[in-house]
């Protein structure tokens, strides 16, 4: 029994036609809206909903201004669901209604479970000719004009007590932690096996609570490129990246987000068991980014912010 991973996010918002455009864009599918909800896709049925920052029953606010409200999670069964709401069930904010269960963590944020609605994908992605194994033969990497993410693949928030939060999601949900900063982060995953982190949960000097970004999984680094280089010809802005992450190997392009804090696109982030050992870093630049473009790439030019255009048949010519 473990959960499976995020099945829906809510956004309170105060500009619902700019994140309409912004979330399509950025490659969701729209499959409902209102004046005062906005309800989008992906490619395997999680679903991102941008709500009117004023509309009923909306979750508290962990901050001010545009922000993420609610996490659900998906689990595999209605069983799961009754044990785990056995768990939390003298927990602050307990509800059980509509097929979901949750409370709210210690950070103050709306967490809910429910049976998972994500779809099983069968998608083709790339594949690497590295020097000791030559996967791709004949065929040239693919190439995207634009991304249409797979799934909401993790969370990150500002939390105010870094140990509190990890025990809490580790005792009620067996979540494991994949590194950490100590007493500052942790990067958890959802179970055992699987991706290197389906939250990351930061504490500042501050101790403040909010939300520092939303990332995306889609197919392959190409994919991250692809898609990163048609936010920026739509005239969204680069907060950085493209670039790597050295804790969990994944490449990333961050975006500001007008629905609240940043979002991501990653891709060929490390897999792992239960027999992989939590590590510790220090924070730092080096930690977070391997290497990362500032300022990102221009979407028309394809060369750095103010680089300029390539000029000539050659790049060579330019010299």
């Amino acid at each position: 029994m473990s959960v499976l991973g995020i099945d829906e996010i809510t956004y309170g918002a105060d500009d619902l036609p700019t994140c309409r455009r912004f979330f399509l864009d950025w490659g969701l599918q729209l499959v409902s809206e209102t004046p005062e909800e906005l309800v989008f896709e992906t490619l395997n049925g999680g679903r991102v909903i941008v709500a009117a920052s004023g509309k009923a029953n909306l979750p508290p606010a962990l901050e001010a201004g545009p922000t993420l409200r609610e996490v659900v999670w998906g689990v595999e069964s209605e069983a799961d669901l009754a044990t785990y709401a056995e768990r939390i069930r003298s927990a602050p904010g307990f509800v059980s209604a509509n097929g979901r269960i949750g409370c709210t963590d210690p950070n103050g944020l709306a967490v809910r479970l429910q049976v998972t609605r994500k779809r099983e994908l069968q998608l083709d992605s790339a594949t690497y000719n590295t020097w000791s194994q030559k996967d791709r033969i004949n065929q040239a990497s693919p190439a995207y004009e634009r991304a249409t993410p797979i799934e909401v693949g993790h969370v990150v928030f500002f939390v105010k007590d870094v140990v509190a939060c990890e025990r809490f999601y580790v005792d009620n949900f067996g979540f494991a932690a994949s590194d950490r900063y100590p007493d500052r982060g942790a990067f958890l995953r959802c179970a055992p096996d699987g991706g290197h982190h389906d939250m990351f949960l930061l504490q500042r000097p501050a101790g403040d609570a909010g939300l520092n970004h939303v990332a995306f999984t889609v197919r392959d680094i190409h994919e991250v490129f692809g898609g990163g280089m048609h936010i920026s010809r739509c005239g969204w802005e680069t907060q950085l990246g493209p670039g790597r992450h050295p804790i969990s190997s994944a490449y990333f392009w961050y975006f500001k987000n007008p629905a609240g804090a940043l979002v991501e696109y990653y891709a060929d982030e490390d897999q792992l068991t239960a027999d992989w050992q939590p590590r510790e870093f220090e924070p730092g630049p080096t930690v977070f980014a391997e290497w990362a473009i500032d300022g990102g790439i221009d979407g028309n030019t394809r060369r750095q912010k103010g680089a300029g255009a390539a000029g000539g048949k050659f790049i060579t010519d330019r010299k």
